[in-house]
């Protein structure tokens, strides 16, 4: 929701405890409400005040007068406001996080806007005027340049000479700031995304799909931020997704290890106390990624989930958000048995458990209609004539540039490591190492299979690098941008130049990494991979400007259509030796998606399988 249109933000559900302080700002009485309603609420005199409503609550009212904001934990859904006049704190919890922020950001703009006339308390009661308690009325952009151009003109830092101001004020400044940030202001909505978005927050259990680059684990994220923390569990297949929305990894939530032993001890295992205690916590559970999810294992979990739970409704009450693309990477089995049930869709349970589904359908990653039209086509292992005309033409593009090479997609890492390694080497000068910061040392090589930096990374002048995070999408220095070393700055840091031409330091940045057990793991490193090579499957997610790849070791469906999704163009992509014959979908998944798929009749899917081999 953006400021422009925030106009229902006026109201929160949420937990809240309020606390009077004493003078030494020691508690001498609280009050805890599970469930209360938050309103912005005006007088008659344009007195703005924040209205607590609630089931078993006598309905209070506190003038936003001289409040100070702490917003440190808001994306966990908490937040506090300090009432100073009143020596009192409202202390919110369990609040959905976007929601929170879009209620914080209607309150700041509104107590930006221009003060009405103050009315003393005696010339309120002889006025005369009949009292009047409304909802504040919906944000303008008036408003909002007004907030915004009052921001420009504030100054947290303290004049030279100067006394210094309080902390809290300059906190509580911070905090208006933050309020009106490019972070906490996010793109809206496409009202194929709105219409999923709202299906999720009816309660119903979905799933949601789409081809890669429609923004699925955006739309994901979105939906997170809008359900409340303490009984949402985010979760997905692998680790470095679960990283990407925050969450943990299905198995670290599950507590019934990799799922191989029988039932009764799957549910044996999650009945300890601390595993239990989060499966009956749960009651929206998030799986990103469910299309690396094994059928048998995902069957597994439904009836561990009603067992621990005593709730006999499908997978024991609790609402199922499912996000992935079966046309993009299976799921890892070690049993290759025909008569497996391989993928989720394929469990006796799904149908029971899924109450709708729905695909995303507009591409955000590519802009090329011709572009989109071939991995459309490639996606449901279709490859005409025409197709293969056109890969085959990009094996003579020159895409590299500026000192930027093309990244290499591979189909097994140890290619990727092989090459990677040697092409350092090759690099002249001396090599500098740059170790992460790991918040507990033993778990370093969880936090290597969960994040998506090394613990390790070594670096010369020269060395071909990738961006492992947004640091500002305006400049084009997103996840997956192309970069090469030019240098390494007074502080050792390395310099890199960008395919967009910006050359930047990069300084570390953090991860946080969730455990099953509800801690918090951090890793502390630069955002960068080396990146002659990449491997296919580490790539899900990442928009690569400058990819080239040979795809004569592809082994699994979906495969090839992974590797392709990465490029942004194909002015930007160099395949090489290509043949239609690596390109395939799996007739299960096909069959999968004809049943809900009102259009796919349209593109007249063919062949349905793996081709054979001439």
């Amino acid at each position: 929701m953006s400021l422009e249109d925030s106009g229902s933000s006026s109201t929160l559900v949420c937990s809240l405890s309020l606390e009077w302080l004493n003078a030494d700002r020691s508690v001498h009485r609280r009050a805890n409400f599970k469930t209360v309603t938050l309103r912005l609420i005006r007088n008659e005199y344009r007195e703005i005040f924040l209205e607590v409503n609630g089931e078993k609550t006598i309905s209070r009212k506190f003038h936003l007068k001289g409040i100070s904001v702490h917003k440190k934990f808001m994306s966990e859904g908490k937040a506090s406001i300090n009432f100073l006049e009143e020596k009192l704190t409202a202390l919110i919890s369990n609040a959905p996080p976007m929601h929170l922020m879009s209620f914080l950001k209607h309150m700041y703009i509104k107590l930006s806007g221009k003060e009405e006339p103050k009315v003393g308390l005696r010339e309120q009661l002889l006025t005369g005027k009949p009292h009047v308690v409304e909802e504040i009325s919906p944000v303008t952009l008036n408003e909002v340049n007004k907030a915004k151009e009052k921001l420009k003109q504030t100054d947290i830092t303290p004049p030279t000479g100067k006394k210094k101001r309080p902390a809290m004020e300059i906190q509580n400044k911070a905090v208006k700031r933050s309020c009106l940030s490019t972070h906490l202001d996010p793109s809206p909505l496409t009202a194929e995304q709105k219409e999923i978005l709202q299906a999720a927050l009816s309660g119903k259990s979905i799933f949601f799909t789409g081809s890669a680059g429609t923004g699925k684990s955006y739309l994901l994220r979105r939906i997170i931020g809008a359900l409340p923390p303490d009984v949402t569990v985010a979760t997905a297949s692998t680790g470095v997704a679960a990283c990407h929305i925050g969450g943990i990894t299905l198995h670290a939530f599950a507590g019934v290890g990799s799922g191989s032993a029988p039932v009764e001890r799957c549910i044996e295992l999650a009945s300890r106390p601390v595993v239990q205690q989060a499966w009956r916590k749960c009651r929206h559970l998030i799986i990103d990624e469910v299309s690396m999810v094994e059928g048998q294992y995902f069957e597994k979990l439904e009836k561990v989930a009603r067992a621990v739970r005593k709730n006999d409704r499908p997978f024991g009450g609790i609402q199922l958000i499912l996000c992935g693309d079966f046309l993009q990477l299976p799921p890892v089995t070690r049993n290759s048995k025909p008569d497996d049930k391989r993928f989720c869709f394929q469990s006796s349970v799904w149908d029971n458990c899924i109450y709708s589904s729905y695909e995303l359908t507009q591409v955000h990653r590519q802009s090329d209609p011709a572009f989109i039209d071939i991995l459309q086509n490639v996606r449901i292992g279709r490859v005409t004539p025409e197709i293969t005309e056109k890969l085959l033409a990009t094996s003579k593009q020159k895409i590299d540039g500026a000192g930027i090479l093309a990244t290499r997609l591979c189909s097994h890492m140890q290619d990727v490591n092989l090459l990677n390694i040697s092409k350092l080497e090759q690099l002249s000068g001396s090599e500098q190492t740059f170790s992460a910061v790991d918040s507990d040392l033993n778990a370093s090589n969880q936090l290597d299979q969960q994040t998506p930096v090394p613990s390790s990374l070594k670096l010369k002048i020269g060395a071909q690098v990738m961006l492992m995070k947004n640091l500002n999408v305006g400049e084009g220095l997103v996840n997956g941008a192309r970069g090469v070393v030019t240098k390494f700055s007074k502080e050792g840091l390395p310099v890199v130049r960008f395919r967009s031409k910006l050359e930047l330091a990069i300084k570390p940045e953090r991860w946080v990494v969730k455990t099953g057990g509800g801690s918090i793991l951090t890793r502390k490193q630069l955002p960068l991979r080396l990146a002659w090579a990449f491997s296919i499957h580490k790539s899900q997610g990442l928009t690569l400007d400058c990819v080239e790849m040979s795809l004569s070791r592809v082994f699994e469906a979906g495969q090839a259509y992974v590797a392709l999704s990465r490029a942004k163009s194909l002015d930007s992509l160099r395949v090489l030796d290509f043949d239609p014959k690596q390109v395939w979908a799996n007739p299960d998944v096909l069959n999968f998606y004809r049943r809900f798929r009102r259009k796919l009749h349209m593109m007249q899917v063919v062949p349905l399988g793996k081709p054979k081999k001439s």
